[in-house]
């Protein structure tokens, strides 16, 4: 496999879905599989750019990997690709995007490329994509009334406005620059997060 492919690491104990994964993102990718907790941890590197990582595995949890990913400063940008329904302590996790099994070929690859997007904003931004990434996948687990009612959901809304109000104070100082703006006007139009006008990309209040 070419070492100019960005490089992806499917964790996931079933082994027919790990392959599968695998097979759809193998001609785009660098791709690598690990069939449990303890695999994935022996293949960490700074050489993965993607991992997709399944949260329930027996021996070592996918809550455990992505612990050891942060901990290893493992500069990879995570999805969790799960058939646990996400609650409320995914607000604490460190990933990237949150995607619910089944999932079809055309998502998974569109996740990928988006995270691969990411990688190139600066920290600030990429946290915002992942806080507006919960956000999203809360909004439409829960209800409105659990919504309402969680500390967490309030503190992500928080860190949210928080995040998007830096961007914003950024782009206004370096407003004179039009090639910055515009960047930013193009922002990652494939992210889950829904703005205020129902499209698909984000509202940074540009």
């Amino acid at each position: 496999m070419s070492e100019d492919l960005p490089s992806v690491l499917v964790v996931e104990d079933e082994a027919d879905l790990a392959d599968l994964y695998a097979a759809w993102l193998g001609g785009e990718y660098d791709v690598r599989t690990a069939y449990g907790g303890h695999e994935a941890i022996d293949q960490l590197s700074e050489e993965i750019d993607v991992i997709l990582l399944d949260r329930r595995m027996p021996g070592l949890s996918g809550d455990e990997v992505l612990v050891s990913v942060r901990d290893r400063g493992v500069d990879a940008r995570v999805a969790m690709v799960t058939a646990v329904e996400p609650d409320f302590d995914i607000v604490e996790m460190g990933f990237d995007d949150y995607l619910v099994k089944p999932v079809t070929r055309e998502k998974l690859m569109e996740t990928v490329e988006s995270l691969l997007r990411r990688s190139e904003y600066d920290s600030g931004v990429q946290e915002l994509y992942a806080v507006a990434s919960k956000k999203a996948v809360l909004e439409s687990e829960k209800g409105q009334a659990a919504l309402e009612e969680s500390e967490e959901y309030a503190d992500l809304e928080a860190r949210y406005d928080e995040l998007q109000a830096e961007l914003d104070t950024q782009i206004e100082e370096f407003s004179d620059h039009g090639e910055f703006e515009q960047a930013f006007k193009q922002f990652d139009k494939g992210d889950p997060s829904e703005d205020d006008d129902g499209d698909d990309d984000l509202d940074f209040g540009i």
